[in-house]
């Protein structure tokens, strides 16, 4: 086997945590949750993309799923974050591409669910964009991804295995000085006498001292303090918008783990949201008094350990799965390279 053949990290022999992981150790082993990718390399310049995560396969406008958006360092553009926060709430897709992108990405959502059946009186909706700038290998001020492009990442999204690395809205990222991109994983967790699915995507574009389950990968070796990260978590725990910030925040327990510099000129955002049936926010159930049957505090705790175990494996496959990349830095107008972890490094670990 040789160090071309990308694999994830528990392929390589580490797996993190105490908690088993779905069928995929995806994202999309949480029922209904779609992802889809759309990669744009080409020439010598491009080097985005795209990534769409769809809640559940139905009209979200309609069926809203309750939210939370948490940050740690603001640093960044993320479209939808205050009536996310006031409503504890998202009514679209979830759209993550690059810095200069998102105002394209409101376009293609917007032009996707004023498309469905069932919103044809509809005059006022929240899309939902995370962003991470890519400029380092991309030619970032070129209007790319189009918003064709994304209405292609929309209309792509399915169920099943996530496909991870230099792709979709990972395909230009940088992480800790080699090719970031995107990653997944899941966990399992028993709660309250039930059996519960949480997974993590992340796009990954930041830096710091990278650290692969408690030990650094190349010691003493710091990049990029800035940069950023977009983790976005589902779950079919029944969770309120309150606990679901309070899962969001762990995030960053996870993202530590890796040895992120979390640093002045970084955007570290996590959204998660719950596809529970039990609490999707239905129009009647918005008409009405509404009971929601949700986990309370004192039932949590499992779900918080099992992020921050994904949140870190999710990142560590970003960097595992993704290739070599040569690119443009949109910042110095030359061509640049970014490598691939070693896999035999962390092999000999």
């Amino acid at each position: 086997m040789t160090d071309d053949t990308r694999m994830r990290l528990r392929a390589l022999g580490i797996a993190p945590g105490r908690f088993e992981t779905g069928p995929s150790n995806a994202i999309t082993d949480v029922a209904g949750v779609c992802v889809g990718h759309v990669t744009c390399h080409e020439g010598e310049r491009t080097r985005t993309g795209v990534t769409a995560i769809l809640p559940h396969g139905g009209n979200l406008f309609q069926d809203k799923v309750p939210a939370a958006l948490a940050v740690f360092n603001g640093f960044g553009k993320f479209a939808g974050s205050t009536q996310i926060a006031e409503l504890g709430e998202t009514e679209t897709p979830i759209i993550l591409t690059n810095t200069l992108a998102v105002g394209r990405a409101i376009e293609a959502i917007n032009h996707f669910t004023l498309a469905q059946p069932g919103n044809e009186r509809v005059v006022s909706l929240n899309a939902v964009v995370g962003e991470t700038n890519d400029s380092r290998l991309n030619d970032i001020r070129a209007p790319r991804p189009t918003v064709e492009e994304m209405l292609t990442a929309l209309a792509a999204a399915e169920t099943g295995p996530v496909e991870e690395g230099a792709v979709g809205a990972g395909t230009g990222t940088v992480a800790f000085g080699l090719k970031g991109g995107m990653g997944s994983s899941s966990r399992r967790v028993s709660v309250a006498s039930k059996t519960y699915t949480l997974g993590v995507l992340v796009q990954s574009n930041y830096g710091g001292t990278l650290t692969i389950a408690g030990q650094a990968y190349r010691p003493n070796d710091v990049h990029d303090r800035d940069g950023s990260i977009v983790m976005v978590v589902a779950t079919d725990a029944p969770l309120c918008s309150r606990n679901l910030k309070r899962l969001a925040e762990r995030c960053f327990g996870g993202l530590a783990r890796t040895g992120a510099a979390l640093s002045n000129g970084s955007g570290d955002y996590a959204l998660a949201f719950s596809t529970a049936e039990a609490v999707r926010r239905t129009p009647a159930r918005r008409k009405a008094i509404a009971e929601y049957p949700v986990l309370s505090n004192d039932a949590v705790s499992p779900l918080f350990e099992a992020v921050i175990e994904a949140t870190e494996e999710a990142i560590i496959n970003s960097l595992t799965m993704a290739t070599t990349t040569h690119g443009y830095n949109a910042g110095t107008d030359k061509r640049s390279t970014f490598e691939a972890i070693s896999l035999d490094t962390i092999r000999r670990r």
